[in-house]
């Protein structure tokens, strides 16, 4: 059950609700992220990861590491 502040002060106490990582940037470019096929789930995860760590790039080395991966792997099979 939701709890509801009882008072002003106590509204002022509680977090704010946790907002959607990239969820503009998700809607105004999903044609573009969708064209990514198989790598677009990486893709957001990457993103997302980014968001989190306040673009700390350090921290989102394995995601950056898979999108990678993914790519290398789609273009090979796109050259064959």
């Amino acid at each position: 059950m939701e709890h509801l502040p009882a008072n002003r002060s106590e509204a002022k106490r509680l977090p704010p609700p946790p907002r959607v990582v990239h969820q503009s940037d998700v809607d105004e470019d999903d044609e573009n992220v969708k064209q990514l096929d198989e790598c677009s789930a990486l893709y957001r995860l990457m993103q997302d990861c980014v968001v989190r760590s306040n673009r700390n790039w350090k921290e989102c080395q394995p995601e950056v590491h898979a999108l990678r991966e993914c790519f290398e792997k789609r273009k090979n099979m796109q050259g064959k």
